[in-house]
């Protein structure tokens, strides 16, 4: 009887296994990644962003300097099938439901899928120690995918991360330094209430847009308030559930060189 083949040994030599950064110019992953740099040496390094093109054009300069700081480029992917958040809500006619967002599944999910090869890559992401249950529910949907979670590992919250950033020097994204919780989409179609209001006093004019989109495509982002019947007066953004800090901390600030940007 032949011996078996063994399929990954086959592919590690056809490939040589990677470590697959996924940087989404968050100040988690950001760390994230610089910590999966620190600990993994045997693997090809691919650090990879999926561009949106619907973000704070402020996440360029970010993302320059973290490449500095890794001392590695970013590599990045863009939807072939869309050009930005507006295209998917236009051509799908659809921007968030039961099902989740549209945009998040052509713009992300779908771009890294093509990426990856799940059979011999190690992806890193950066979910923190407060994400222990969406890492856990991540490995459910996505089963061939090979994890790596630093930040869970090292019991870090994003609190830490932005502590990082700031003691390397390098500067927080945009989003961050306006209140927002997180560093998505400008106008993203996952937030609640008071996070529209509060989009509506910093980027009157996405607030605007996305109104105008709700009515053309008949569905609103928001369990049925559409966001031009939206009063000021509704919602508490800081109350809200993040869209998608630990002692520990200085420890792990200490191993960080500061990066010159």
């Amino acid at each position: 009887m032949k011996a078996a083949i063994n399929q990954t040994h086959f592919l590690d030599t056809l490939e040589k296994p990677r470590l697959v950064c996924w940087f989404s110019c968050g100040a988690t992953s950001a760390v994230a990644c610089k910590m999966a740099l620190s600990e993994i040496k045997d693997r090809e390094i691919a650090i990879v962003y999926t561009n949106t093109a619907s973000e704070h054009p402020d996440n360029k300069r970010f993302l320059k300097d973290c490449e500095q700081w890794f001392n590695h480029s970013i590599t990045i992917l863009n939807s072939k099938k869309y050009r930005d958040v507006d295209d998917v809500i236009i051509k799908g006619r659809y921007m968030n439901g039961p099902s989740g967002a549209k945009c998040t599944q052509e713009l992300k999910i779908n771009v890294r899928k093509k990426f990856q090869r799940p059979e011999t890559d190690l992806q890193v992401f950066g979910f923190d120690a407060g994400e222990a249950d969406r890492a856990a529910m991540f490995k459910v949907r996505f089963p061939d995918v090979a994890t790596h979670f630093p930040l869970l590992k090292s019991n870090l919250f994003k609190k830490d991360c932005l502590a990082i950033l700031n003691n390397v020097g390098i500067e927080l994204p945009a989003m961050y330094r306006l209140g927002y919780k997180n560093n998505n989409c400008i106008g993203c179609v996952k937030g609640g209430m008071g996070y529209w209001n509060k989009i509506r006093m910093d980027f009157p004019e996405y607030f605007e847009k996305r109104a105008k989109q709700e009515r053309a495509i008949g569905h609103s982002c928001m369990q049925g308030t559409f966001l031009d019947e939206l009063r000021p007066d509704q919602g508490n953004y800081t109350e809200e559930n993040e869209i998608e800090c630990s002692d520990l901390c200085n420890d792990v600030i200490e191993s960080f060189e500061p990066c010159e940007v």
